[in-house]
């Protein structure tokens, strides 16, 4: 490889969240942490390289962007997702979830119904009941070792509680899945059946596995366009999350009118002049190496599958078809929330997360980060091993 992903990078003493913050959590300081959803890996060099420059540059005032900006996000996703997208649709923000947040301001009002399909990314529960909206739950059917929407229930449910706003995660966080097309158009039809709007988050799109091909919801038709704020951000791709970052992509002119209106309403504007610079060479110039890293996490996953079935074939891996984040079955082991707390935290020491904050669907798993060095896996699965024996 031309990039290097082995190395142990020492964390502790950067303020960072995965790594500093053990204590205030409630957790030992000397925990190993697998949890929160950012990489151990630096990020690409022309990244580096671009924000380096940002700096020498010495002045951090207000910052906007140009066309190379907008030239660089729509290439970005017309060569990897056959996806054109008109300039007049970016809208950026600080992260996928603020925008999800500003979605749900501009398009329910408080009481209105917006559906989630837990387990999934806890974040998007907060949202609605933050903001005083009904969360309405259809969730996921494990069927055989994968999960599969439940598109009876789901067009039940909204019908029944009259939901305004859908909350789609593609790729799924956490079970992996990455939807096909033909599931992704049912649910377009629903939705356009009932006159649901249809937030889709679509932040794990460049971590597909071999065999998978992610489709960008709203490329689908134009009927399910008009009816799409589609989240993006370039923060999971290349581990840039504290440069605060998203691009959210929006057809419908009145959509978009809504949602900057909302935006405007919680006092934004400009972005992060570091962000900007980051985003931009990323999708300008990181595709060598995010080509490298997907064939390391591809290692990474092996290394897991065969450790689980060679020598922990009492948990089981729900098989990913995509996102760096694993979903671990510990239903077997027979234990309470609070016993597999123990035994991962006080006799493995791992910081995981637990599969109940995704909602009580995922009560028995575990959620693993495994964008890190193999080394740190083959110890975190050792400590694993040992606490079970």
């Amino acid at each position: 490889m031309n990039y290097d992903f082995d190395t142990v990078i020492d964390r502790r003493g950067t303020n960072s969240l995965k790594y500093d913050f053990a204590l205030e959590r409630g957790k030992p300081e000397d925990i190993l942490p697998l949890w929160v959803a950012d990489m151990d890996f630096r990020t690409a060099p022309p990244i580096l390289r671009r924000l380096e420059e940002t700096v020498r540059h010495g002045i951090f005032g207000y910052t906007e962007t140009k066309e190379d900006y907008f030239e660089a996000v729509e290439g970005w996703y017309r060569r990897y997702f056959d996806w054109e997208i008109k300039k007049g649709w970016l809208v950026k923000t600080p992260g996928v979830v603020y925008a999800i947040a500003a979605a749900v301001r501009a398009l329910t009002k408080e009481g209105d119904a917006v559906l989630l399909q837990q387990p999934v990314y806890y974040p998007f529960g907060e949202t609605i009941s933050e903001n005083g909206r009904r969360l309405v739950n259809s969730p996921l059917r494990l069927v055989n070792g994968r999960y599969e929407i439940d598109f009876e229930d789901l067009e039940e449910k909204i019908a029944r509680n009259r939901v305004k706003l859908f909350l789609l995660c593609s790729p799924h966080n956490p079970v992996g899945r990455v939807w096909e097309k033909w599931e992704l158009l049912r649910l377009g039809e629903i939705c356009l059946r009932h006159g649901v709007f249809v937030v889709s988050d679509e932040i794990h799109s460049d971590f597909v596995w071999p065999g998978r091909r992610h489709c960008v919801f709203a490329s689908l038709s134009e009927e399910l366009a008009d009816i799409t704020i589609t989240c993006t951000s370039p923060s999971k791709t290349f581990n840039l999350a504290g440069l605060q970052v998203s691009n959210i992509v929006i057809s419908n002119r009145e959509l978009r009118s809504r949602f900057r209106r909302a935006i405007a309403q919680s006092g934004y504007s400009q972005l992060n002049t570091m962000g900007l610079a980051a985003a931009q060479a990323a999708y300008e110039e990181g595709g060598d190496w995010l080509l490298e890293l997907k064939k390391y996490l591809c290692g990474n996953l092996e290394f897991v599958r065969g450790y689980l079935k060679e020598r922990l074939p009492q948990i089981s891996l729900i098989e990913p078809e995509g996102t760096y984040l694993l979903w671990l079955d510990f239903r077997a082991l027979g234990k309470t929330e609070a016993e597999r707390e123990e035994l991962l935290v006080k006799k493995a020491g791992l910081w995981l997360d637990s599969g109940a904050i995704f909602g009580k669907e995922g009560e028995g798993f575990e959620r693993v980060n495994i964008a890190c060095p193999r080394a740190v896996l083959q110890r975190a699965f050792a400590k694993l091993e040992r606490a079970l024996t």
